[in-house]
């Protein structure tokens, strides 16, 4: 009896540390980000705005795509929709590239988006 309690108890307190590793694995993944970086995300964000002239940062991160470390901001403006997404180079301060997303376009990111949550909760599961 006492085994199948302490086997219960110890089964319980490993779902409960489990639960939210996720969470502390991905803080820990930015926390090693921020350390590579070594242009700030202010100074990333001045750039990157004075490529949208009268923008407005939306969203912001810092975040390997192809290979780089990059700061990638998505920034709006009052005359339109659509949103620029400005990529600052996080190790030069560069901007590297400049997207233009539509409505329509930020809508299937967004599906896509929670697609791939949801996934990352199933596999977790």
């Amino acid at each position: 009896m006492k085994t199948k309690r302490l086997l219960g108890g110890l089964l319980a307190a490993g779902l409960l540390a489990s639960g939210p590793s996720g969470c502390a694995t991905e803080k820990q993944e930015q926390a090693e980000l921020q350390a590579q970086a070594k242009i700030s995300r202010e100074a990333a964000q001045q750039t990157a705005l004075a490529k949208v002239p009268g923008g407005t940062v939306k969203d912001g991160e810092l975040e390997k795509e192809k290979g780089k470390l990059i700061w990638s901001f998505d920034i709006t403006t009052p005359s339109s929709k659509d949103i620029a997404e400005v990529a600052v180079d996080a190790i030069t301060g560069a901007v590297v590239a400049v997207d233009i997303e539509t409505p329509e376009q930020q809508a299937k990111e967004a599906a896509e988006d929670a697609a791939k949550s949801k996934k990352k909760g199933e596999d977790k599961d």
